[in-house]
């Protein structure tokens, strides 16, 4: 990284992972290009974001959320119109699919919701799944909820595919460089300093992921964002699969998936998770290993052979793993800190990280520069959880209930 790199910028952002570059992204699209983006790590995307599984469903449980999934599946189409680095956006569709009649009222609540956002989404029988999933056994399925406009893209690619479009509007990148503080007066940001020097700036945005309780910490706020252990596992491949079948969703096996080529990524919420406690480990350090735990993705491959025989004792190459974060209320914690003026969050995401990305960076380009943002934006706020008490241990239960109900009880 070159010295230059390391001129003052209006705009400090801490964590090059999909939020990180996603913000950068949004905030130079909105003319914001003083930006400088550090990340400790030698590239970017190198951290939790390379775990990702790689999914973008925009069928969401409010008009919001749906909307903002939208915006990222646009961004992505948008990005993928570089002739040189892509997200390697492949809008497949995907299948969500009920086992229950009580499952199945519910996707006529998301689809009444998908209407109202201008999302196209709409009940298919088992034949047409069928024969968009010739593998799978449909025969116990009660409904069958298709979005044709979802997708998959590589996680790393979208990364790339932000940071290349960045330095094209004038943004900047320091890799392999670590946060050691953050300098305030007179309750605002000053400067960040790095092992590499100090830079003044007027915005520090914290995107640091399993990180971002630490960057908080450094100017004296107590955030609840926890991380949760997440697991999926890739296999050889399996027959009848190929790189333009859907994705699918099954909310009463807490089970989602794709193909990855001819090969099947299947992942799922535990019921019982795992959680850790940033407090135990230091800005500085790494998040205790996620070693695979061989009984949950035991579990995921036995529950999806219901309908899916196929995968039955097939061969994992391959298991993701990592530690995303969860907040009490399953919401973002996005914008600016009434208690340190100049600092910005954007933390907490709930495993939206790479798929929302582009519409978390919409939501801190609305909470930054518009002077009247929304209601929605504003119940982001961080001052939600400074402003009030709350106790670490309940907080942190929340956060794992949150993981443990991702697809609703």
């Amino acid at each position: 990284m070159s010295v230059e790199a390391f001129q003052d910028a209006e705009i400090v952002v801490i964590g090059g992972g999909a939020v990180g570059c996603g913000v950068a992204y949004s905030l130079a699209r909105a003319g914001k290009t003083d930006v400088l983006l550090i990340e400790r790590a030698d590239d970017v995307g190198q951290v939790t974001t390379s775990q990702g599984a790689g999914l973008c469903g925009q069928v969401r449980s409010t008009v919001e959320r749906t909307r903002l999934a939208m915006h990222s599946v646009a961004t992505f189409r948008e990005l993928q119109q570089d002739p040189d680095v892509r997200p390697e956006w492949n809008e497949v569709g995907s299948l969500r699919i009920a086992l229950s009649d009580r499952r199945a009222q519910e996707f006529q609540e998301l689809q009444a919701i998908s209407a109202r956002a201008g999302l196209e989404v709409r009940r298919i029988d088992r034949e047409e799944a069928r024969r968009l999933w010739p593998g799978m056994d449909f025969r116990e399925v009660k409904a069958v909820l298709w979005c044709p406009s979802d997708g998959t893209m590589t996680p790393y690619a979208v990364v790339r595919s932000y940071a290349r479009q960045c330095r094209n509007m004038g943004a900047r990148f320091a890799t392999s460089t670590r946060v050691e503080r953050i300098e305030c007066r007179n309750g605002a940001v000053e400067a960040v300093h790095t092992d590499r020097g100090r830079v003044a700036c007027r915005y520090v945005i914290n995107a640091a992921g399993a990180h971002a309780y630490h960057v908080a910490r450094l100017v004296g706020l107590e955030l609840p964002i926890v991380p949760v252990r997440h697991e999926y596992f890739v296999t050889v491949p399996i027959e009848g699969l190929h790189p333009d079948s859907p994705c699918f969703r099954i909310p009463e096996m807490t089970l989602y998936g794709r193909a990855t080529g001819e090969s099947l990524l299947l992942g799922g919420w535990e019921c019982r998770a795992l959680r850790t406690d940033p407090r135990s480990y230091e800005l500085q350090e790494s998040p205790p290993p996620v070693t695979p735990d061989r009984a949950v993705l035991d579990d995921f491959e036995a529950q999806f052979a219901r309908l899916f025989p196929q995968v039955r004792g097939v061969e994992k190459t391959r298991v993701g793993k990592g530690w995303p974060t969860f907040t009490p209320d399953g919401q973002f914690i996005i914008g600016e800190s009434c208690r340190v003026r100049g600092f910005v969050m954007a933390g907490g995401c709930n495993a939206h990280g790479i798929s929302g990305s582009a519409g978390i960076g919409r939501l801190l380009v609305e909470a930054l520069l518009d002077p009247h943002p929304g209601a929605y934006v504003q119940s982001l706020s961080p001052d939600r959880f400074t402003e009030r008490s709350w106790n670490w241990e309940e907080a942190a239960r929340q956060a794992q209930h949150v993981y443990e109900t991702y697809y609703g009880t």
